[in-house]
C-alpha cells in the first residue's frame, strides 16, 4: 500500500508532498517556497513575515460568513535524524515513506510527522471545496523544533480568529 492510498486521501496526498520537501530547522526555505506555490495554485491569500512564518486565509463558504473564524496552527520544520549508515541528505532530499499495516514511516530517517501531518491537514482544509466552513486562517511557523523561535516573534495582529 502507498501512503497516498490511505484515508482521507486529501490529507495523505498533502502529507506525502510535505515529506518530499526538505525542512530542517533554520533551513525552511524550500518549504516556504512549497507553501507559496500551494497558495498560488489554489488562490489562497498568503503573507510571509521576516523570519518565514506563513499566514494563509480562506474566506468562509456562502452562508457561513457569520461564524467565528477558525485558526489552524502548526510548524513547518522537522527533526532531521537518521539511522547509522543512511546516506540521505536531509537538507536536500525528500523522505522515503512506507506503509506497513497501521504504521507509516520513513526508511532510515525520522518521519517528520511532528508537525508535517498538521501542515497536511491545514492544506487539505484550504484546498477542499466540498466542506462548508467559516473563514479559515492557517498559521505555519518556523524553527519550532529548536525553541519555538518563529512563534516567539509571530505578529498575530493580522489574525481575526480566536478559536
Amino acid at each position: 500500500m502507498k501512503i497516498t492510498d490511505l484515508k482521507p486521501e486529501i490529507v495523505w496526498k498533502f502529507f506525502h508532498q510535505v515529506t518530499q520537501v526538505p525542512r530542517p530547522s533554520k533551513k525552511e526555505g524550500k518549504m516556504i517556497e512549497f507553501l507559496e506555490s500551494f497558495a498560488k495554485q489554489y488562490k489562497i491569500a498568503i503573507k510571509k513575515d521576516a523570519v518565514g512564518n506563513i499566514l494563509m486565509s480562506k474566506p468562509a463558504t456562502p452562508g457561513k460568513e457569520n461564524l467565528p473564524t477558525v485558526v489552524l496552527q502548526s510548524h513547518m520544520d522537522m527533526v532531521c535524524e537518521k539511522e547509522a549508515g543512511c546516506a540521505k541528505d536531509m537538507d536536500k532530499e525528500g523522505l522515503d515513506l512506507f506503509v506497513d499495516g497501521d504504521l507509516v514511516g520513513a526508511k532510515g530517517t525520522t518521519l517528520g510527522g511532528d508537525d508535517g501531518i498538521a501542515v497536511a491537514m491545514a492544506l487539505a482544509a484550504l484546498e477542499d471545496t466540498t466542506v462548508q466552513h467559516p473563514r479559515l486562517e492557517v498559521v505555519l511557523t518556523t524553527d519550532e523544533e529548536i525553541g519555538m523561535l518563529g512563534a516567539a516573534v509571530l505578529d498575530v495582529t493580522p489574525l481575526q480568529g480566536r478559536t
